[in-house]
């Protein structure tokens, strides 16, 4: 009997509606309303600063690669954004652009080392990490600048329960969705996540889209380091390890269903996986939690839904025999290399070099 398969977002939805009618079961044995708008608000801003490094790096995961500097990242953009503000609202967009700038220029010295020098992205991002607290270190010993109150209405407003900065993270997580979705970036990037040889022989260069991808998660995290500016009124050298945003940015990742070893997952999936953190820690602080607890209660969460996703990767993964007993490398092989082949189709048909009987051949 052929089993049913069912997509990764599906079962983070579902992990999370249950996260949702768990956490109102035990919220209300403290005499507590889970879904009152003052604790619904409190769920969504926890949401905002994840999700947006979350994001991030669900593009580079979804390109096998990682990035653990983007701690120092939130940090460093903090602290160069409150301190050109200065408390003057006229330096906001200077300061902004200029920093977003600088973050982007982590990112591409980052997806350099990863692409041209071949260095693994956990070395990389590590080793960029270590520079960055380095700066860090020796040029700040607290917080610095000051953000001017126009730009702090960004971390403290909302419409209605929900803030202004969720809702700046579900519009940037559309437009990360497209991207994957909607362009050969996009494309391009799956492909080389799946397989980099196969994509490589298929005509899709490799090192762009996963360039891009460092980039975009530096940029992201820079993103989150100006909301924690806007929320704190000042910038902060340890903000962003304080919240240890590089290990949770992960897990919400691999909780979203998002494979490691990459090109197979989703952005709203990586949403989904954040907003279950933020129940969970929702949830704990009500219920007034040890805080050492929170972080087993999390690792339980994170194991269970990793083991229910790798599961279904045996299952699916399981090898075919033929007739005689031999394995059948040819349909796994055709499976793995389709989209990569879909890709190089496309190149060649807008290319107008090659005809539609190479083109079909690619294809096959």
């Amino acid at each position: 009997m052929r089993r049913v398969r069912i997509d990764s977002t599906v079962i983070v939805l579902g992990i999370l509606i249950l996260a949702l009618i768990v956490g109102a079961v035990l919220v209300s044995t403290v005499g507590r309303n889970f879904f009152s708008p003052g604790n619904i608000r409190d769920i969504l801003t926890g949401m905002s600063v994840l999700g947006l490094v979350a994001v991030g790096q669900t593009l580079v995961v979804l390109g096998a690669s990682l990035d653990l500097s983007v701690t120092y990242v939130i940090s460093l953009s903090s602290l160069l954004a409150a301190t050109m503000m200065a408390g003057n609202p006229a330096n906001i967009p200077v300061a902004v652009i200029t920093t977003l700038l600088m973050c982007a220029a982590i990112g591409l010295v980052i997806g350099l080392i990863v692409t041209v020098l071949r260095v693994n992205g956990f070395i990389a991002t590590l080793g960029v990490g270590l520079i960055l607290q380095g700066v860090l270190n020796t040029n700040f010993k607290g917080s610095a600048g000051k953000v001017p109150w126009e730009f702090q209405l960004i971390g403290a407003t909302g419409l209605g329960p929900v803030p202004v900065s969720t809702i700046i993270m579900i519009a940037l997580a559309v437009v990360v969705w497209l991207l994957l979705g909607r362009t050969r970036t996009g494309a391009h990037l799956y492909a080389v996540g799946g397989d980099p040889e196969i994509a490589r022989l298929s005509g899709v260069r490799t090192r762009p889209p996963l360039i891009v991808a460092h980039v975009l998660c530096s940029v992201f995290a820079g993103l989150a380091g100006l909301l924690l500016a806007s929320r704190l009124g000042v910038g902060s050298p340890t903000v962003g390890q304080q919240g240890g945003y590089a290990l949770l940015s992960i897990a919400a990742v691999v909780l979203g269903g998002t494979l490691l070893l990459g090109g197979r997952g989703s952005v709203w999936g990586t949403v989904g996986g954040v907003a279950i953190l933020a129940v969970v820690d929702n949830v704990m602080s009500v219920m007034q939690v040890n805080p050492f607890l929170k972080d087993v209660v999390r690792g339980v969460v994170i194991v269970a839904a990793v083991a229910v996703y790798s599961r279904r990767a045996i299952i699916r993964r399981r090898p075919r025999f033929g007739p005689g007993g031999t394995r059948t490398h040819g349909d796994e092989a055709a499976r793995q290399a389709a989209p990569a082949m879909a890709v190089a189709a496309a190149q060649l048909e807008d290319a107008g070099g090659q005809d539609a009987g190479v083109a079909e051949g690619a294809r096959s």
